[in-house]
């Protein structure tokens, strides 16, 4: 019934909101990366991703913003309805994030061998690799996009051209006598 301390609930829930569309805006934005990262740093952003967003949802689901949300739920706020499409909005985007993570730790085994081994090693774990792709593409509710996927293969080339240099370059007088 007091109509100052909605206002000022009001005006917390608003700063709130425009605080969390602010971050859900900059989790859309495209990533600048260099142009020869591996696929360990695809992993790494959606851990990123996910650590952000799961902090989000701890934020949102501490009991005094549930206070301060049921406050407003009592004096019908028209203000919760941006409220709740947020929390829809970030929920998702936790969720993906979660599901990203998962599936491409089922990669993580290939990362190292693609770093570190010699290109007939590679070779030896491409078709496993791509298996795993495959599987990623075909069962993930988010990720079988064609731009996370095409992002993924180029991360994941990179990383076989970068190794490929580095085999090439290390203590070679002359490249026609390797194998």
């Amino acid at each position: 019934n007091d109509t100052e301390v909605t206002e000022k609930l009001e005006e917390v829930v608003l700063i709130w909101t425009k605080q969390i569309r602010h971050v859900l805006v900059e989790s859309e934005q495209i990533r600048r990366e260099a142009d020869d990262v591996g696929p360990a740093a695809e992993l790494e952003h959606w851990r990123s991703r996910m650590s952000s967003f799961n902090s989000l949802l701890d934020e949102i689901k501490s009991s005094r913003v549930k206070k301060i949300i049921s406050i407003l739920q009592a004096a019908r706020s028209k203000t919760l309805q941006q409220w709740k499409e947020l929390d829809g909005s970030i929920t998702i985007a936790a969720n993906e994030a979660k599901d990203n993570v998962r599936y491409l730790y089922a990669l993580d085994k290939f990362f190292g061998p693609l770093a570190n081994a010699s290109p007939v090693t590679v070779m030896e774990h491409i078709p496993s690799l791509m298996n795993t792709v495959c599987m990623i593409y075909c069962t993930s509710p988010y990720y079988n996009t064609s731009e996370h996927m095409t992002s993924l293969f180029l991360k994941i080339t990179n990383q076989m051209i970068n190794t490929c240099k580095t085999y090439l370059c290390e203590g070679v007088s002359k490249i026609w006598d390797l194998d």
